[in-house]
């Protein structure tokens, strides 16, 4: 018989469906009961017997405290687990513009739900981060800059249901290497890879968002870059004010950071030559002034605007000029951004660690993300959003885009 003093252990009881095992999901749950000094009790475990039936799993969770509960559901519930006696989601009003409840739901990029009159309703516009807002019995995400007062927004950890994407089980179709960063001895599978993803997106007619730096045009990759512009395998270019200004430069003066791109050689006074280049722009008003007007007549912005692909150029503090079509608000630059995010298939993020990492806080985890770097910390840092959503190459860009446009052509 318990002490009089013994406080009973809190009791939750949560089921998660899905490839709970290859995707490693279920030891992932395991490890976060014992995180949270719980206990668990496998009450119920089916197998999923094919390749596209789920595996179902019902525990029993005991901690010492309603705290340690609490928390231990919402890091569960970002596992894909929800509590077997789930009510409707909980909502309070928002007092004033972009001020939420203290106890809001934080999103996670997973597919959600939400329970409203007892019944299950997908959240709209997924992305991690953001709050969600129910409005005339529909639900979507929004950024906490965006709240309204007296919007409708889901607290606590009730009523919500997350639904992680599973590791494919076709395990070709987006698998490079079985950690997700590729070195440069796979350059070649990598390309074949994203070769299959690029043209899967071109039959389901879906986007293919490109997210590049200024190291493209550095190390090349601009003339590859154009050719996919060209052909169509580009739905959005999102970059920085540097990508398109040195671009400009190279297409006016021949040299990429004051360094001639025919030899390698640093050009007499090179180093003004950027900003000769946006004060050529200026003088054409913009960047598709510069293409009407004959003054800039190649490159991958003069593409992007012959072929009429829509693009952004998101500013920062350390611009020079910038360009006139760069925006230098950040809320708006993020708004651009998500706006031609929204319903891609495959983003290229190719060697700009701000604005890759930046795209893929946006996106949802069903949108394909192949980031190509030199440096192995920001594909790990991009690749490492959630099983099988992101992957890295670990390698040069230029040498990637003309091996990806060389693929391209040679199987079109």
């Amino acid at each position: 018989m318990s002490s009089p003093n013994t406080a009973l252990p809190v009791v939750e009881t949560v089921e998660a469906h899905g490839h709970l095992i290859d995707s490693h999901i279920m030891e992932q749950i395991f490890d976060t009961v014992v995180e949270f000094q719980g206990r668990f009790e496998v009450e119920k475990f089916t197998i999923g017997r094919t390749n596209s039936e789920d595996s179902h799993l019902r525990l029993r969770l005991e901690t010492p405290t309603r705290a340690l509960m609490d928390q231990l559901v919402g890091q569960l519930l970002g596992l894909g687990c929800t509590p077997v006696d789930a009510s409707d989601a909980e909502l309070r009003l928002a007092e004033k513009d972009c001020c939420a409840p203290e106890d809001f739901y934080s999103t996670t990029n997973h597919q959600t739900q939400i329970k409203l009159n007892s019944e299950w309703i997908t959240v709209g516009k997924q992305r991690m981060d953001a709050l969600v807002v129910v409005k005339d019995g529909a639900s979507i995400c929004r950024k906490l800059r965006d709240l309204k007062k007296g919007e409708a927004v889901v607290v606590g950890m009730r009523g919500i249901r997350v639904i992680p994407e599973s590791k494919e089980r076709d395990r070709q179709s987006f698998s490079f290497m079985s950690n997700g960063i590729s070195s440069e001895r796979q350059v070649e599978t990598a390309v074949r890879q994203t070769v299959a993803l690029l043209k899967q997106a071109r039959e389901e007619r879906k986007k293919i968002i490109v997210v590049a730096g200024p190291v493209v045009v550095h190390t090349g990759g601009g003339a590859p870059l154009c050719w996919l512009i060209r052909n169509g395998w580009v739905d959005a270019l999102l970059a920085g004010n540097a990508l398109a200004v040195h671009d400009i430069e190279a297409a006016l003066l021949g040299t990429s950071l004051g360094v001639r791109q025919s030899d390698g050689r640093q050009e007499e006074h090179g180093h003004r030559n950027h900003m000769r280049a946006i004060n050529a722009i200026y003088h054409c008003g913009s960047i598709a002034g510069a293409v009407e007007s004959g003054k800039l007549t190649s490159g991958v912005m003069y593409e992007t605007v012959k072929k009429g692909i829509p693009f952004v150029l998101a500013g920062s503090l350390r611009d020079d000029g910038p360009l006139p079509d760069t925006i230098t608000d950040m809320s708006q630059a993020q708004d651009a951004y998500a706006k031609h995010l929204e319903g891609a298939s495959v983003v290229l993020c190719l060697s700009s660690m701000l604005h890759a990492i930046a795209a893929g806080n946006m996106l949802p985890s069903w949108v394909k993300i192949v980031c190509v770097d030199i440096n192995p910390a920001v594909a790990t840092k991009v690749s490492d959003r959630g099983t099988g959503q992101a992957v890295g190459v670990v390698t040069d860009v230029g040498l990637f885009l003309d091996h990806l446009a060389r693929s391209i052509e040679q199987n079109a």
